[in-house]
């Protein structure tokens, strides 16, 4: 059995969990401590992918990366495209998961005390500084989580995938769409395979971060 579909998911959810994990954490801090009154349609764009259908947003990443759209007429002169390639499946990953990252990690920065930030201005610390030595460490909790459900968010993309990156065995093809197809073509042994591999797969997510939630009420208890 050809087993690419389940290299392909987790090379890409790896890939598209790094990315969202750096512009998650960047881009949510940026966005907690902005006070402008344009907050809410910011906020509205980077969660927009959470609410609208998959297909949707590969339809918009089609008219954006596309031959015709404005990044593909750019990569065009490069020769190059990332239409129905590997890369394609990173993209539509990361966003379709960023959302996942930045609603939680933008909680969690929103949840630390102010006055532990500015007691650290007072000090003289540069906001770089507040950023990574004080903010990240105090938000880490919610920053892990959102880690863990953006990559279980990246690993269970399918509609996004199928429009931008299509359906070619050994490179695109990801479980979601392993699973579709030979649902489809009447293979449902494969099929339950490929979902049995997926649940067990999301399941140990799961137990991973319910079990990171525990060492940190752990933590806070003894802290307290």
């Amino acid at each position: 059995m050809d087993f690419s579909p389940l290299w392909i998911s987790i090379k890409t959810s790896l890939v598209a969990t790094i990315i969202t994990f750096f512009l998650g954490i960047v881009i949510s801090y940026l966005v907690s401590n902005f006070k402008g009154k344009s907050k809410g349609l910011i906020d509205g764009l980077f969660t927009l992918p959470l609410i609208l259908p998959p297909t949707v947003v590969g339809f918009f990443l089609l008219l954006i990366c596309g031959k015709n759209g404005p990044v593909g007429k750019i990569l065009e002169l490069f020769n190059t495209s990332i239409i129905f390639s590997w890369s394609a499946t990173i993209l539509a990953a990361v966003v379709v998961s960023f959302p996942m990252m930045y609603r939680t990690t933008r909680s969690a920065f929103e949840q630390i005390d102010t006055n532990i930030l500015s007691a650290a201005r007072t000090l003289g610390l540069s906001e770089f500084k507040i950023f990574h030595k004080i903010a990240i460490p105090l938000a880490m909790p919610g920053i892990i989580g959102g880690l863990v459900l953006s990559f279980a968010r990246a690993m269970g993309e399918f509609g996004a995938t199928l429009m931008i990156a299509g359906n070619i065995p050994g490179k695109t093809q990801t479980m979601p769409l392993a699973i579709f197809f030979a649902a489809e073509g009447g293979d449902m042994e494969k099929a339950m395979l490929w979902v049995s591999i997926i649940v067990l797969l999301s399941l140990t997510l799961i137990i991973i971060l319910n079990y990171w939630s525990e060492i940190q009420l752990k933590l806070i208890g003894r802290r307290n």
